[in-house]
């Protein structure tokens, strides 16, 4: 190869790395900026002036006044994020389940037994939320068809009608429980 071949290639690769590297991601972070403001921040979730959390990862709730979460492999750690990586016949993940059916009974709905992929799901079901109105209720001294009334009005449906199942973000469930029935 020439040198004038291997200039050439220095400068298109410099170029190409310019504008993949810096100019399209900056278009795409302004764009999003601009028209999607709310989600460049990562759905930060402010109180006082106070981050409580992020609407987009998941949190441990363990009080019974709150709804609880779908289990995490990673315990709501965000930086190793991930599954647990056992399989079906994995005796640690029978183990796990066992302990899980006897938390939440034999019943339970599947995000409440299984971890998500990422670990950091902020969601659940509907069903799994309805299974801890009782519980949430007993434990805030309300009535349980307020707790289910609540919890109903903030199921998130479909995407576009279509993609993904109905759910119901935790963390923004359990700041509204504050909202209205205090901590």
């Amino acid at each position: 190869m020439n040198m004038k071949t291997t200039i050439t290639a220095l400068k298109l690769f410099l170029m190409l790395s310019i504008v993949t590297g810096i100019m399209y991601p900056l278009l795409v972070w302004g764009y999003a900026y601009a028209f999607f403001k709310e989600k460049t921040s990562g759905g930060l979730i402010m109180r006082e002036g106070k981050t409580i959390g992020a609407e987009l990862i998941g949190q441990k709730f363990t009080k019974p006044e709150y709804f609880w979460p779908r289990p995490s492999a990673t315990d709501y750690n965000p930086l190793p994020s991930g599954g647990s990586n056992l399989s079906l016949t994995s005796k640690q993940l029978l183990a796990t389940m066992a302990e899980r059916k006897a938390k939440y009974g034999k019943n339970a709905p599947a995000d409440m037994l299984y971890a998500s992929g990422s670990g950091l799901d902020p969601h659940i079901s509907p069903q799994a939320a309805r299974m801890q109105c009782a519980r949430v209720a007993k434990a805030r001294g309300v009535a349980e068809v307020d707790i289910i009334s609540l919890s109903e009005s903030m199921t998130e449906p479909r995407q576009f009608g279509l993609l993904g199942e109905p759910r119901i973000n935790v963390l923004e469930l359990n700041l509204k429980l504050d909202e209205k029935y205090g901590r």
